[in-house]
């Protein structure tokens, strides 16, 4: 039982779809239902980025991390990104353990 629904109700539901939209448009109906889902889960996935990005300032990850860096007292100038982030992580562990 799907929602209430017997297996009755769901026969005649499903003979109901095909006498009004006809065996050959209920395919290209589901095509276009599949279509709009995957389009709105975009649009979700986009919402949320659009999110982060105001969250962020207009900033790039590179600019926050160089941020976190001059807040924690280094110089980023120079370092690969992986040691930078490295180096800020185990900085702002020291200044957290302090408090």
């Amino acid at each position: 039982m799907i929602g209430g629904l017997g297996p009755l109700e769901l026969t005649v539901l499903i003979g109901l779809f095909f006498i009004l939209f006809g065996a050959e448009r209920l395919p290209k109906m589901a095509n276009a239902l599949g279509r709009s889902k995957g389009e709105f889960q975009k649009g979700l996935s986009d919402t949320s980025r659009t999110l982060n990005d105001l969250e962020a300032g207009g900033r790039t990850p590179s600019q926050l991390l160089a941020e976190r860096a001059r807040t924690v007292g280094l110089d980023p100038a120079g370092m690969e990104v992986d040691e930078l982030e490295r180096k800020v992580a185990a900085l702002e562990s020291m200044d957290s353990s302090e408090e």
